[in-house]
């Protein structure tokens, strides 16, 4: 393939997931705007028309302002590589250092910083005037520069070591140098799924085990019955940065955790709590971490093989803008274009990411009320303000969880399962 060739299908693509996403933006703007004045007839009796016009502006101005953010990155995708902005980086990184190791991280390391700047003023537009207007923001402007200078130093303590080892990898191990980066990509990954909760989420909030005793008493009675054992149920203090109210499992192995929003227990009864516990639990019966974690390594693999065959190539690096060749030039080159080439398979990772969510649903009927569970994420959906009316084309793309109007009617269709 010549340079000219790729450098027109790079630019096809850009343009065709640039356009693909404003359309999607546009999509969802009309559809949910026009559907604002009337809710949906299954939720008349649980939400109220003030709440679902709520929903409707803060989904529309979420989706006004993603609209800036994709010609942005568009832009700044193009700057960096046909604009020539890699190209500097290299030249400058060669006159600053004599180490071609430290060339590499000096270039990788600086895009990504100027990345992060110039997405400031968005994450602070999105922050303190999007998520303030809608009343959902408790955040300081102290307590997110905070937040942002521990993001920084834990990932220059945990990114920049796994840089150099990837780097020095693809210099010393040859032809097959890819086999071995994908076994420390896949050893780190597995490192940060058991320290994350005990060491890395605690930066970030507080987590308090449940002190609630009649809570305590019937979770773990439900735990027990799905034979399920953890760590500990935690409250996090989420109401310290957003009213918003969620629930989660993390960790791994001996260090799984169960995690409630301070901000969602103050909204649920017993029994929706449960419900909420059971879906959660039902991702772990049905090993959907397991199988993400597998289905990434697997894709990453690949995606590791492509780049080894790609950067032998002249014509990738001089069709992406960059006149010289280096590992860390094709590594930096090929993942920040590779979301363009990539977009258009969204729907596929969507469409499985929700039929985890219905088969957690089903897990939570089966071990609970599937009416209760129903009732709590009407709570989940009023209280974080989603909209119960998408347009399906861009819920396509985007929604990880299923539609409202879909989940709902999926759970009323569960039978009542008595409970011992």
């Amino acid at each position: 393939m010549t340079t000219s060739i790729f450098s027109i299908i790079f630019l096809c693509f850009v343009a065709l997931s640039t356009l693909v996403k404003l359309w999607l933006a546009r999509r969802q703007l009309h559809y949910v705007s026009a559907r604002r004045s009337e809710i949906p007839v299954a939720f008349h009796d649980k939400v109220t028309l003030e709440g679902h016009q709520k929903a409707a502006d803060y989904t529309c101005a979420k989706t006004r302002f993603a609209l800036r953010s994709v010609i942005f990155e568009s832009a700044l995708l193009l700057f960096f590589t046909l604009g020539g902005g890699i190209q500097l980086l290299n030249d400058w990184a060669l006159v600053t250092f004599d180490n071609p190791l430290l060339q590499g991280m000096g270039i990788i390391v600086s895009v990504l910083i100027i990345g992060a700047v110039l997405e400031i003023p968005f994450g602070l537009y999105s922050t303190f005037v999007i998520e303030a207007r809608f009343g959902f923001n408790k955040m300081t402007l102290s307590l997110y520069v905070l937040d942002a200078l521990k993001g920084l130093v834990l990932g220059a303590v945990l990114g920049l070591p796994l840089l150099w080892g990837v780097l020095w990898l693809m210099q010393q191990m040859g032809t097959y140098w890819w086999i071995y980066v994908w076994g420390v990509w896949v050893g780190f990954n597995l490192l940060l799924l058991f320290i994350y909760p005990s060491f890395i989420a605690p930066l970030f909030n507080k987590f308090q085990p449940m002190q609630d005793e009649a809570t305590k008493t019937r979770i773990d009675a439900l735990l027990r019955r799905c034979g399920f054992t953890s760590s500990g149920l935690f409250v996090m203090d989420g109401s310290k940065r957003s009213t918003h109210g969620n629930a989660y499992f993390t960790g791994f192995g001996k260090t799984k955790r169960i995690v409630f929003f301070d901000t969602l227990l103050q909204r649920l009864s017993p029994a929706e709590m449960d419900a909420v516990l059971a879906h959660e639990l039902g991702h772990f019966k049905h090993r959907h971490v397991v199988q993400r974690i597998a289905v990434t390594f697997v894709v990453s693999l690949g995606f590791l093989w492509l780049l080894a065959q790609l950067m032998q190539s002249a014509w990738f690096y001089q069709g992406l803008g960059v006149t010289a060749q280096s590992t860390a030039l094709a590594l930096l080159l090929f993942f920040m274009a590779l979301p363009a080439f990539t977009f258009l398979m969204q729907p596929l990772f969507s469409w499985y990411s929700r039929k985890h969510e219905f088969e957690a649903d089903d897990y939570a009927a089966a071990q609970t009320n599937a009416n209760d569970l129903a009732t709590a994420l009407v709570k989940l959906y009023q209280d974080n303000a989603k909209t119960l009316t998408p347009d399906p084309v861009y819920a396509a793309f985007y929604e990880s969880h299923p539609p409202a109007l879909e989940r709902i009617a999926h759970l009323q269709r569960q039978p009542i399962v008595p409970l011992a």
